[in-house]
């Protein structure tokens, strides 16, 4: 017999309660909002400082620019009236113990470090400085669009990457959550455009600061006043932003021949509800029966089960306009057809039948257990608070998130799956050597349009291939 510990895994422990700190709101008189997450168990604090704005905001025809101008902020600042470039600046925070990580997303561009507790008015005299003077000087905006340009060529030759910029572009069309980062609109990116982005957006009537761990409201307060109390506003209102739903192509179906590579990628987009849904708990669960993980229905079913694959999934997004599912996998090209096959199935067997009730637990504790381990960290904290707030959602959600996951129930699973992910709402897309897929990815595609990656136009809604 296996002796738990020694010669087999050891049983699982009592459940522990997941114990979220207060979350202390305040609006300092310039517009910036402070969230303190007091955690006194380690002498740190995770400063997060987040623009509530990211690449929807890209104009037309400048995908990326949201991104690169967040690429700049750590790459030279100006500081007590001194230029301090971005060695200079990656040394200052090295000395406070930290690093300076900058990251721009949908509905969000941030700037944080965690440091101890001591070092913490240094920390943020940086971060303000970053944010509020960068240099964005040409020479690095130049070197960030080189790196910008060699990743995106490495981008354009993954089939998995393909098929994800494929699919974004073929769910969401013309709309802003369409866009797709190219070598063409990198190229439109000039000192000018990039210097408006940052006087139009970077404000502090649209940014956050949170602070996670050892740190009370009112030091928070007076912490954050000190660094970007004095912060202008602009006196023009903050360009309003339109959040459409998604645009789908007509096209069922994209086939994208990519000749050299090893692999074919295979995508699956499904719809998915606008942020603000009363049904977000709901779709949740759902996607994560269906491939949130190992264990997840996709993964089962494509990689243990057939051995098609070294791993399926979905990942879902949710914005003001509506949502989007991917699932994803990539398997040799001659079994493409069965893979796509198997993925369809997968999501009608979520319409055709409630979840098994140990299944639907073991994945409600998928959820909770991931989000315990997000809180136990000053980082996982506060990035989860700025996620929140990214989402546009009341942060006293996030004390009911384990309530509110641990009461979805089978029936309302199906029923969401039936609302929205008939087949008349997927749209497939796969990247891959059609030719060694064979007939089998035909009859799976049915009337899918093919396109080739050499010729293929991402700066299109329509995805027309260049001449």
């Amino acid at each position: 017999m296996a002796i738990p510990g020694i010669d087999a895994p050891p049983l699982p422990g009592r459940a522990r309660p997941i114990v979220l700190p207060p979350l202390h709101e305040q609006r300092l008189d310039g517009g910036l909002t402070v969230i303190t997450a007091t955690r006194r168990a380690l002498p740190l604090v995770s400063a997060l400082w987040m623009l509530r704005v990211g690449t929807e905001a890209d104009p037309p025809g400048q995908a990326g620019l949201a991104a690169m101008v967040a690429t700049l902020l750590t790459k030279g600042a100006r500081r007590g009236g001194t230029a301090v470039d971005a060695a200079a600046l990656a040394q200052q925070a090295e000395a406070l113990g930290g690093t300076l990580d900058a990251a721009g997303g949908w509905r969000s561009t941030t700037l944080g470090m965690t440091v101890t507790s001591a070092r913490l008015p240094q920390a943020l005299a940086l971060m303000a400085d970053c944010v509020r003077t960068p240099l964005l000087a040409e020479d690095e905006l130049t070197r960030a669009r080189t790196q910008a340009l060699d990743g995106l060529r490495v981008s354009l030759a993954s089939p998995g990457e393909l098929a994800g910029m494929v699919a974004r572009r073929a769910f969401w069309g013309a709309t802003p959550y369409g866009s797709v980062t190219t070598a063409a609109s990198l190229g439109r990116i000039q000192p000018a455009e990039v210097a408006a982005f940052h006087r139009r957006w970077y404000r502090p009537e649209n940014a956050v600061l949170v602070l996670a761990g050892d740190i009370e409201p009112a030091a928070a307060a007076e912490l954050a006043r000190s660094h970007f109390g004095s912060w202008p506003t602009d006196r023009m209102a903050v360009p309003p932003l339109l959040h459409p739903p998604p645009q789908a192509l007509a096209d069922s179906g994209l086939l994208v021949e990519l000749g050299a590579s090893g692999q074919s990628a295979v995508v699956l987009a499904l719809p998915y509800p606008a942020s603000d849904t009363a049904q977000r708990r709901v779709a949740q669960v759902a996607n994560t029966v269906l491939g949130g993980g190992y264990s997840a229905r996709l993964n089962q079913e494509i990689r243990i089960k057939r051995g098609l694959s070294y791993g399926a999934g979905s990942d879902a997004e949710s914005h003001p306009g509506g949502g989007m599912v991917l699932a994803s996998a990539q398997t040799d090209h001659k079994n493409a057809g069965a893979v796509l096959t198997v993925m369809r199935e997968q999501v009608a067997s979520l319409l055709a039948a409630d979840v098994p009730p140990d299944e639907l637990a073991a994945r409600q504790a998928t959820l909770i257990g991931g989000f315990g381990r997000r809180v136990e960290t000053t980082g996982g904290l506060a990035s989860m608070v700025a996620a929140q707030l990214a989402q546009q959602r009341p942060l006293a959600e996030l004390g009911r998130f384990v309530e509110e996951i641990g009461a979805v129930t089978a029936a309302q699973v199906r029923a969401f799956a039936q609302a929205h992910w008939a087949p008349a709402g997927q749209r497939a897309v796969v990247v891959g050597d059609l030719a060694k897929a064979g007939e089998d990815l035909a009859a799976s595609a049915g009337m899918a349009r093919r396109l080739d990656a050499g010729r293929l136009d991402l700066d299109q809604a329509q995805l027309e291939s260049r001449p």
